[in-house]
């Protein structure tokens, strides 16, 4: 599967978020990575999750939800996660609104405080996604109704050394939609090595084929008919180009 990776730049709220496109025709899924910071969406850790998505079949999006501007201004803007939440859905009205992405299901990815504002989105558009993911992070920055009230399903990939198990855990605890638990022998994905964040973005991808809807066959039109051109003689050579 040959990929065009395109640079984007998405407008919302004022002010403009950065992201990388990777996508071919055929495609199973769009599958949204999405970072609470500005850093650059081609960097190491970004690209190894990427590009084990895309080697399971998927078009990747890798998304800031912040711009440069808002992270040098307040350092604390990656936990405002309404914000956040709120810079999700704009990303998927987005992709809603690309020809070449219009039609594919759409699986959410996510790391640090991303992943609360990925299942606050989802709790509240739920029609714009088929599944998430989310990479360690802080789910329960979500809030308990978001969680309680998400209908998405739904993977928590935790390091076994995390910190923050006992919230994840009780986040966790608060879903009723289809779920998942799954432990690496690692600690926070922010500080992970390259064989554990290939190893988690694996499993987020083996969660995504499971639990997205599958992508509805192309239906490709015949070109109609001009009732007023003439039959072209079977026994005519093609036409050669000059």
């Amino acid at each position: 599967m040959k990929l065009r990776h395109t640079l984007i730049s998405l407008p919302t709220e004022g002010i403009w978020l950065d992201g990388l496109l990777s996508h071919a025709p055929d495609v199973r899924a769009l599958a949204i990575i999405l970072q609470p910071n500005a850093h650059h969406p081609a960097r190491a850790r970004e690209s190894l999750i990427a590009a084990t998505l895309q080697e399971a079949g998927f078009a990747t999006l890798t998304m800031n939800l912040l711009s440069h501007y808002e992270e040098s201004r307040d350092p604390d803007a990656h936990f405002n996660v309404p914000l956040l939440a709120n810079r999700v859905l704009a990303t998927a009205d987005w992709v809603l609104h690309q020809p070449p992405l219009i039609g594919l299901p759409i699986g959410l990815v996510s790391l640090g405080t991303a992943s609360g504002a990925a299942i606050r989105a989802a709790a509240k558009s739920p029609e714009c996604f088929g599944a998430l993911a989310c990479l360690g992070g802080r789910p329960d920055l979500a809030g308990a109704a978001p969680l309680r009230t998400l209908v998405r399903p739904v993977s928590f990939i935790v390091g076994s050394r995390d910190e923050g198990l006992e919230m994840l855990r009780q986040a966790y605890d608060l879903i009723t939609a289809t779920r998942s638990w799954k432990t690496l022998n690692t600690g926070d994905f922010s500080h992970a090595d390259d064989t554990d964040i290939h190893a988690g973005a694996r499993l987020a991808a083996e969660w995504l084929i499971a639990h997205l809807p599958e992508r509805p066959p192309a239906i490709i039109e015949p070109p109609a008919a001009d009732a007023d051109a003439p039959l072209a003689s079977p026994s005519a050579p093609p036409h050669q180009p000059d």
